[in-house]
């Protein structure tokens, strides 16, 4: 059952009426970030009911132990976990004694709340009736700034409307927090000071074991009827928490307003001595430009973002409504200003998988950032996995592996892997071609070679040496096979031989040596270092070449198709569509051992490859690998409808690719997964824009040129997205028959619509 209390709209989230019951779902879909921290849309107001309360810092994580039943050699001690930062939206509020509470209240009615995704701010109003029967009219809004991403604001507005009432408001910040998915119930921040100044108020703390200095800070102000007033205030402070209470006597339909600035300061980006002094100065910056002023920048720093990365849709509001939910909870996650940083699955909506990298980054948040924004941001994203090359080294030396052999981690917050199920962290090592492959697709998009002979080559080499090592020589095959792993699809464990797996072991062999090549004659300084460095010979690269030509690849002559892996032939090949409903799904339904012996696939994962690699195939071979595997798929992981999405678009198989763009770009908004209170799918997201641009767009980079496939679901009537292409910016507008070219830049651009070339001149309009 999907959730359908979300009101169509093409630039907001509303939800209309007070439902206890999906009050976590709306504070994940309604989460606020700016790339420096985050917040789930939890009431400021007390809250007695079921809530999922979480504020995070980017880059501020706690490393909690493992809890594992068995341990086994090469386990990661401890599981990364994003901390649940110290609390500063918190208002409560009092009418005549009687605290505010939307869980014990009388009556709650014209409920709404909006996300303004256009703007970037959250709202929510309601009329209520206390227990004590005062009744008032609440009505909030709060943004996180982009131009002072250490501040958030927050207008908070009670107006009482059957009587005069005594209103207290209490700000306050609370350190008194924990994690939702704690291992051990630890206490993750030690506090060190608690202190005020007037109308400011500051905890400084310290994370457990990683010591993270973070300052927690406010600023109030009250106002009666839109003038701010001067009062005495009470200030009340315990070991872990400080509240200013002000207290105003107010007729019936007048209205008092609490202002309220917060945020975060961190040792990541200010000397630790010195948090409390810059927290001062920027509340205090902040609080002279007032929340309108700041506001209005907030508006502006959104329509700059959206005047490049928008994607309009025209005649079908769900689907304009899902891309830009997408697209702005991408851009509220991460924005490239920090190499250091780097894209969470669930970004700072929820705890689930710490809050750590994926290999979602380099698979599918990549493009979404070449093309949406400046280069030099997914050169940052490169860049991460760069400064992590000893630790990936690392990583596989725990696993036996020599020489300076990288495997990079699965999950990981500082470069080491921390993630504990055996069958993720040792086996699904097709993680590492991702990494190499993001390389490629960097310089395949930009032009930008700069980054190999720099950077690159190194990670390169690690890559290959590692795939060197893992592959195993078949007396009886007489070719290389590697052994004992886990595939794109996590429905099948320690398989031999993953289609996938092995075909971008070779080819990041192959594009490795393909690269030392190219630098050795083209950056011989590069070259003489890094080879210094690597200590890498001739012989080893040629040991290299003959695991990539002789690597083994399970193939049906019956089927026509390559195996995802050896024996899935044995399995009972019974499709998805014969499976009873009431089955699904299975990850929820079936025990895990029922599981592995199905033929059912999680996500793209011989198709993955397909995905990558598509012009290493022809249409026919894509075709029947695609009618082979897509109908075993049951689409169980967010990363699954985007890539099939795509290739149905490539098909020509348009309801089926509209169906998959629809499920990919409302995964959270509908629910699908029955999941959402925990959390939205960030990176994810990333693959409903691919969807749009690569799938019904056709964008592919062919011999350093834009080409250009468009094609039009029949419930839509045109779609327009903007291209920065190398230092120039291409609009698309896809219309019934025809489409739009305007190129903004300096020089003409030479691109490709349906196979034939088309020069475009700045500033013009083209139609093909």
């Amino acid at each position: 059952m999907k959730n359908n209390y979300i009101k169509p709209d093409n630039w907001s989230i509303i939800e209309e009426g007070f439902d206890k019951t999906l009050v976590k779902s709306t504070e994940s879909l309604m989460s606020l970030g700016n790339g420096a921290m985050g917040q789930r849309a939890n009431f400021e107001e007390h809250y007695s009911g079921e809530t999922f309360q979480g504020s995070y810092v980017a880059g501020v994580y706690y490393p909690d132990k493992t809890r594992v039943g068995w341990w086994k050699n090469g386990y990661p001690e401890y599981f990364a976990k994003v901390l649940n930062a110290p609390n500063w939206i918190g208002i409560n509020v009092s009418v005549n004694g009687e605290q505010l509470d939307l869980a014990t209240c009388i009556e709650v009615k014209d409920f709404r709340r909006e996300l303004n995704m256009k703007e970037g701010w959250l709202s929510r109003s309601f009329k209520a009736t206390l227990e004590n029967h005062v009744e008032i009219q609440v009505e909030t809004k709060r943004f996180l700034s982009l131009d002072y991403d250490e501040i958030g604001a927050i207008e908070y507005h009670v107006t009482p409307l059957n009587s005069e009432a005594q209103i207290i408001f209490s700000p306050y910040l609370d350190n008194g927090i924990t994690n939702e998915d704690s291992n051990w119930d630890d206490k993750f921040w030690d506090i060190l000071s608690i202190d005020h100044d007037q109308e400011q108020a500051f905890i400084v703390s310290r994370t457990m074991k990683t010591n993270f200095y973070v300052c927690t800070s406010m600023q109030t102000q009250v106002s009666h009827n839109g003038q701010a007033i001067k009062q005495d205030k009470i200030i009340n402070d315990t070991i872990d928490r400080i509240e200013f209470v002000y207290k105003n006597q107010v007729s019936k339909g007048d209205t008092i307003t609490l202002t309220k600035f917060g945020g975060y300061t961190s040792d990541r980006y200010h000397d630790k001595n010195e948090l409390v002094a810059v927290a001062k100065n920027t509340l205090k910056t902040v609080s002279d430009l007032g929340f309108d002023v700041l506001l209005d920048k907030q508006k502006a720093s959104w329509a700059s973002i959206w005047d490049m990365a928008d994607i309009t849709i025209e005649g079908d509001v769900a689907a304009q409504q899902g891309i830009r939910f997408n697209i702005f909870h991408l851009n509220q996650t991460y924005l490239g200003t920090d190499a250091r940083l780097n894209i969470g699955p669930k970004g700072f909506t929820g705890e689930k998988y710490g809050g750590s990298t994926y290999w979602d980054t380099e698979a599918y948040c990549i493009p979404f950032y070449m093309a949406t924004k400046d280069q030099n941001v997914a050169k940052r994203l490169l860049e991460y996995r760069y400064n992590h090359l000893e630790k990936a080294i690392e990583n596989a030396e725990k696993l036996g592996f020599t020489n300076g052999a990288a495997l990079y981690p699965m999950v990981t917050m500082n470069g080491e892997e921390c993630h504990n199920e055996w069958e993720i962290t040792f086996e699904e090592i097709h993680r590492n071609g991702a990494i190499a492959f993001a390389i490629f697709n960097y310089h395949r998009y930009t032009g930008d070679y700069s980054y190999i002979p720099q950077k690159g080559l190194e990670v390169l080499i690690g890559i290959a040496r590692f795939w060197h090592q893992r592959a195993t020589f078949s007396e009886d095959k007489q070719k290389y096979v590697i052994l004992g792993v886990t595939g794109p699809n996590e429905y099948e464990n320690n398989v031999n031989n993953n289609w996938y797996t092995n075909y971008i072991a070779k080819w990041c062999i192959e594009y490795a040596l393909e690269n030392i090549s190219i630098v050795e004659n083209d950056y011989t300084t590069d070259y003489t270092r890094i080879m210094n460095k690597a200590q890498l010979s001739k012989a080893e690269m040629e040991q290299w070449k003959s695991v990539a030509t002789q690597m083994y690849f399970p193939y049906s002559e019956k089927h026509d198709v390559f195996l995802q892996q050896d024996g899935f032939l044995d399995k009972e090949l019974i499709t998805v569509s014969d499976l009873p409903k009431s089955e699904r799904p299975i990850n929820q339904k079936w025990s895990w051992d029922r599981i592995l012996r199905s033929p059912y696939i999680k996500q793209a994962d011989t198709l993955q490859g397909f995905y990558f690699f598509e012009d290493h195939f022809s249409i026919n071979e894509l075709e029947r690998h695609f009618d082979f595997y897509e109908p075993f798929t049951v689409h169980e992981s967010s990363l699954s409808p985007c890539v099939h999405s795509i290739q149905a678009a490539k098909l020509d198989r348009m309801d089926q690719a509209y169906a998959f763009y629809l499920r990919t770009s409302r995964l959270d908004l509908d629910d699908y997964n029955h999941e959402v209170e925990e959390g939205l799918h960030i990176t994810s997201m990333a693959g409903t824009w691919m969807s749009i641009v690569e799938g019904f767009g056709g964008m592919r980079v062919v011999d350093g040129k834009l080409s250009f496939e468009p094609k039009i679901p029949e419930q839509w009537e045109a779609f327009s997205f903007k291209i920065n292409f190398r230092h120039q910016i291409l609009k698309v507008n896809a219309c019934l028959g025809h489409t739009h070219f305007v190129l903004e830049g300096d020089s003409e651009l030479e691109i490709l619509v349906n196979g034939k070339s088309i020069t475009i001149s700045p500033n013009n309009l083209i139609t093909v």
